[in-house]
């Protein structure tokens, strides 16, 4: 039907790989129907996902090389700064003599973990001693609050086992972090015919590498559910590019997605970046 009404050329009706032409937005964005993922590719999905789980950092990026790697296409993963959530409990473990593993739980039920490095050598009686007062300190504040209190609290720096640990926490995360927009795939969109020309294709990657607006065009869409926009921003260098996103619901505001030609497979791509959206989704809130 689709192939008589104009809006599908016989070619490519049944794969769901769709040229541009007459109808072809309607066809992506009302018409087509996902691709089922296999029993296997969701199983490895999974796998990939909940192994890197142990912050959001890893989840994301390990997000979009597997979008990418399933699409052959621009994996892209994005989420806002956790600066604004609040620390809800601190974990310090001992790695060696001279490092030492804060892990911090958040209010988003997102984790964030960092691997101190230690100016002398430290017990694991001397560190688990300085972990409740940490707790003390600092649970209940935001992560800016947070800094704020490592970088000015006196009562953090009395003990020298605590100041060795607060100033090590310091040296790896004085600075406000927000997550960046992470993505995989590069040579995949170099393969690309549309994108062989590598000034084309340098503006869009300067585009990618900047992050703004196109995280915001992510994140945009109703959260939940994979959506379509067809020539992204209307102007170059995107307007050549097609973008498929899922916005995360819940506290965590991000997306993940793919970032193509207007003519890749979007029953494919619907299907995996659904998938890995919803599975990122429940990992994030736990």
């Amino acid at each position: 039907e689709l192939e008589e009404a104009g809006l599908v050329e016989r070619s490519h009706a049944a794969s769901g790989r769709v040229p541009s032409g007459r109808g072809y937005e309607y066809y992506v964005r009302v018409l087509l129907e996902p691709e089922t993922l296999t029993e296997a590719a969701l199983a490895e999905l999974d796998r990939r996902l909940t192994h890197s789980a142990r912050d959001v950092e890893h989840l994301l990026a390990e997000a979009s090389r597997l979008i990418s790697s399933l699409t052959r296409q621009l994996g892209l993963a994005h989420a806002a700064s956790l600066d604004h959530e609040v620390l809800v409990g601190l974990d310090l473990e001992p790695l060696d003599g001279r490092r030492a593993l804060m892990v911090l739980r958040l209010g988003a039920a997102a984790v964030r973990t960092l691997v101190l490095e230690l100016d002398s050598p430290l017990e694991p009686d001397a560190l688990a001693e300085v972990c409740p007062v940490l707790r003390e300190r600092l649970l209940g504040r935001t992560l800016i609050e947070v800094r704020e209190r490592l970088a000015a609290d006196p009562e953090l720096v009395r003990g020298s086992a605590a100041r060795l640990v607060v100033r090590a926490a310091m040296a790896r995360w004085g600075d406000p972090a927000p997550l960046t927009l992470f993505s995989a795939g590069i040579a995949h969109m170099a393969e690309q015919p549309e994108f062989m020309d590598a000034m084309r294709l340098g503006s869009i990657l300067r585009a990618v590498e900047s992050g703004q607006p196109l995280d915001r065009w992510m994140a945009a869409s109703v959260e939940g559910q994979a959506a379509v926009q067809v020539g992204v921003g209307g102007a170059p260098p995107l307007a050549e590019c097609s973008l498929v996103s899922f916005a995360l619901p819940g506290s965590v505001w991000g997306a993940v997605g793919v970032l193509g030609p207007r003519r890749m497979d979007y029953a494919r791509v619907l299907a995996v970046v659904d998938a890995v959206g919803n599975r990122v989704s429940d990992l994030l809130q736990g």
